[in-house]
């Protein structure tokens, strides 16, 4: 996994990573929100989800301290990153904010 993460995460397209957990409430309520966040923005970002019980070294190499935490990579670099649950609207501004990504 570890290795394909690297991989994924030097894409030129931006990639927002969603560490979340199956037993946490506000991952649950994120989970549409990307969603729609992937639907506004198509092939523009790519959205990958991290399970950080099933990935506790990933989780732990980016200091994952709670759940959801978003993370924006572009190129290998951390764009911007937040714990919490984010309305679209906001993704999608954070998004095109650190990147040169616009909506379809």
């Amino acid at each position: 996994m570890k290795t394909s993460f690297n991989v994924l995460i030097q894409s030129d397209i931006p990639v927002l990573v969603d560490f979340f957990a199956d037993w946490c409430g506000p991952c649950k309520m994120l989970a549409p929100i990307l969603q729609e966040v992937k639907t506004e923005l198509g092939e523009h970002v790519k959205i990958v989800k991290i399970d950080v019980d099933k990935n506790q070294s990933l989780a732990a190499q980016f200091q994952v301290r709670g759940v959801p935490t978003m993370i924006l990579f572009q190129k290998g670099k951390q764009q911007w990153r937040q714990s919490g649950v984010l309305s679209k609207e906001d993704l999608v501004n954070i998004i095109q904010q650190h990147t040169s990504v616009s909506a379809n």
